[in-house]
């Protein structure tokens, strides 16, 4: 069988498996090898993958997210995109298991990519869910991402403000007339209406 092949059939099996939460916990240690595959299509699914069983069985993975928190490095934006997103769902479970690289998140929120960026702000919006009074002393980097170059940056960086003004609304005061402002100004009406919910939620 060629690699491609191996590379597709396998893909697929994980994407059976992700429908198959049943297996999910016992499944940990297979997902968790995949990380050294030398497929970055195979790499990206099973961090993905990892990242929801670390939402539903966080002390599950407590073993393998140094390994997922190495491809902080990866020169692949996949990759960083990826193992940002498996922080947010497993720091969302439980912020413990990710405490130690907490900070080093904030690195992405100046990534070159601008996927990066954005799932930088979902994966924080995750570990706010749970977790809002962390974020009391980084909002300045979020209200930066209100400004973001990348449309779809802007789109995100809102519904952080969102998700901490049902839980910490004293964060998000200091920023509520530039939400405002947003809401009424910015071109692209995603933002507008996001910037609103994030007022709306907030007062």
């Amino acid at each position: 069988m060629d690699e491609k092949k191996k590379e597709s059939e396998l893909y697929k099996e994980l994407g059976i498996l992700t429908k198959d939460r049943n297996r999910w916990e016992e499944s940990i240690p297979y997902v968790s090898s995949l990380l050294t595959h030398e497929s970055v299509k195979i790499q990206a699914k099973a961090l993905w993958l990892l990242g929801e069983m670390g939402l539903a069985y966080p002390l599950s993975v407590r073993d393998v997210v140094p390994e997922i928190a190495s491809f902080f490095d990866s020169p692949v934006p996949l990759l960083r995109e990826r193992a940002v997103n498996a922080f947010g769902r497993i720091g969302r479970g439980d912020f413990h298991l990710i405490e130690p690289y907490w900070t080093s998140l904030f690195r992405f929120a100046f990534d070159e990519e601008a996927k990066v960026r954005m799932v930088f702000v979902w994966a924080s919006e995750n570990i706010a869910t749970n977790t809002p009074g962390i974020y009391e002393n980084y909002m300045t980097i979020f209200e930066e991402l209100l400004h973001d170059p990348d449309d779809k940056v802007r789109m995100e960086a809102p519904e952080l403000f969102r998700v901490l003004g049902k839980r910490r609304p004293e964060f998000v005061r200091p920023y509520l007339e530039q939400l405002q402002r947003l809401s009424e100004t910015d071109n692209n009406r995603v933002v507008r209406i996001h910037c609103l919910g994030a007022i709306r939620a907030t007062v």
